[in-house]
């Protein structure tokens, strides 16, 4: 139970890598929070769904002061509702670019902004902002979502230093996955899927539950030391 009695936030909680952080944090004992814009593919005990859209500011707003209303506090928050809009850069459109950045990249201001500081108020906390291999290492025909995971990594950097600066151990880091078997990648086709396998030291795609195992990790009092790091959790990646 490394995480009994706090309250954490997974954002794209309903489902895939954000899915698996929520029950995994809920078997710790946390009281959680699952944002979302989807319905839940699951039911659990201590796992709250909560409809949220990361790009709506009011609605970001909104989030927060319920859910300090009915917990009294945010302990942990997790960044990890993220889209792809793929294309490459001399046909990708204004709208594929600005979706992406708004939703991978502005989302997560638009919380931290709010529970950061309350983490400096409270005494502490852990920010977990979910990056990827393509924001280390970029790919063909996904600039704006390179973009926004770099983009990630940077405000993971700042956040780290800023929420530190008065001596209050409020700690941010960020996971960079590599393919994990989601659902986006059950539709991928299986020659594909063994190329991505491949290209890893270990010959084999991720699975969901091992981004949650490290995000439980960072979260509890194991990771007291770590902040302003991204931890590579893809099999040894190269792309």
């Amino acid at each position: 139970m490394k995480l009994k009695g706090k309250v954490a936030v997974v954002t794209g909680g309903a489902k895939g890598i954000g899915g698996e952080i929520a029950k995994a944090f809920a078997r710790e004992g946390a009281m959680v929070i699952a944002a979302d814009m989807g319905p839940m593919s699951y039911q659990m005990e201590n796992v709250m769904p909560y409809e949220l859209n990361v790009t709506d500011v009011a609605g970001c707003k909104k989030f927060y002061d319920d859910i300090i209303q009915q917990y009294g506090k945010i302990d942990i928050l997790v960044n990890n509702a993220g889209i792809t809009r793929d294309s490459m850069t001399r046909k990708m459109t204004d709208e594929q670019w600005d979706l992406v950045l708004n939703v991978n990249l502005k989302g997560l201001f638009n919380l931290v902004r709010t529970i950061g500081p309350q983490m400096e108020e409270i005494g502490g906390g852990s920010i977990i902002n979910i990056s990827s291999v393509v924001g280390v290492y970029g790919n063909i025909g996904q600039a704006n979502y390179a973009a926004s995971k770099a983009g990630v990594i940077g405000l993971t950097m700042t956040w780290a230093k800023e929420f530190a600066r008065k001596g209050v151990p409020v700690r941010v880091n960020a996971i960079a996955p590599g393919y994990v078997m989601t659902d986006i990648l059950k539709t991928v086709p299986e020659d594909l899927l063994n190329q991505f396998a491949q290209m890893t030291m270990l010959k084999r795609l991720g699975q969901p539950e091992e981004i949650a195992k490290v995000a439980v990790f960072l979260a509890s009092d194991d990771a007291s030391y770590i902040t302003g790091q991204t931890l590579n959790v893809n099999g040894g990646m190269r792309l």
